[in-house]
């Protein structure tokens, strides 16, 4: 396995796979079971699938899909969506999935992480963090059921989150979600410098070497994208992909 996790974040709406654009505008994609069966194919890190209606509508996480992702899948996955008990970590971590990403609920009860570090230990515990500018420009913690930034300083609550236990942060810049631009490097920078526990980039890949520019420049220990694995081309056709392993080792410098 590579030093630098390349992982594929899948988003879920209605059963299916969907792809936003800065949030917003879901496009569906296809079957997430079908998408398993090729990145099994692919030899893919990790894969990590959201929820995005769960939370946002008070839902439970659907365990019957979460079953079958379990029972599909040959690498490691992560399921994030609707958690906001113990009881419902205990169900999904029973149906085969290695690790949990919390979101949504944490900015409500950040008492969570740590009874579920407890239990499962920091090594089971992601909590995504959405990250968008203000109109003057400051990095700011981005509240995505009610869509809208919060006030409480960024790296004090990234901080918070890793004091808390947390064993990963999966930073989402929402500003350049699906936009295929390219990560922010300086909040990238900014995470990495401030807590000692691994950090993954997401929002904005569009190709190979966004991801080499996030390990060289920001020291991210992992890099994940959603467009990325699953357009290609001007027109954004849909074609679920993933790069060889060999093209992954030279990027990174890891052969």
């Amino acid at each position: 396995m590579l030093q630098t996790r390349v992982i594929p974040v899948l988003l879920l709406q209605n059963k299916g796979l969907v792809k936003t654009v800065k949030f917003k505008n879901p496009k569906y994609v296809g079957d997430p079971l079908n998408a398993i069966k090729i990145f099994n194919e692919k030899e893919v890190d990790e894969l990590i699938f959201l929820d995005i209606d769960a939370s946002k509508k008070g839902m439970e996480p659907d365990y019957e899909l979460i079953k079958d992702f379990a029972s599909e899948c040959f690498m490691p996955v992560c399921y994030g969506g609707g958690i906001t008990n113990i009881e419902q970590i205990k169900k999904i971590f029973t149906l085969g999935i290695e690790k949990i990403s919390i979101n949504y609920f944490v900015l409500k009860n950040d008492e969570l992480i740590k009874k579920a570090v407890e239990i499962y230990g920091s090594q089971s515990i992601v909590v995504a963090i959405d990250i968008k500018k203000s109109l003057m420009g400051k990095y700011q913690i981005y509240d995505h059921t009610k869509k809208k930034n919060l006030k409480t300083p960024f790296l004090e609550y990234i901080k918070h989150i890793e004091e808390l236990g947390a064993g990963e942060i999966l930073i989402n810049n929402v500003d350049l979600d699906g936009t295929q631009k390219g990560y922010d490097i300086d909040l990238l920078k900014q995470v990495v410098n401030y807590v000692k526990i691994p950090v993954i980039a997401c929002g904005g890949a569009g190709e190979l070497k966004d991801f080499q520019t996030a390990k060289k420049e920001a020291n991210v220990s992992a890099v994940s994208a959603g467009s990325f694995f699953v357009f290609q081309g001007k027109h954004n056709a849909v074609l679920i992909t993933y790069p060889k392993y060999q093209e992954l080792e030279k990027l990174f410098g890891e052969t």
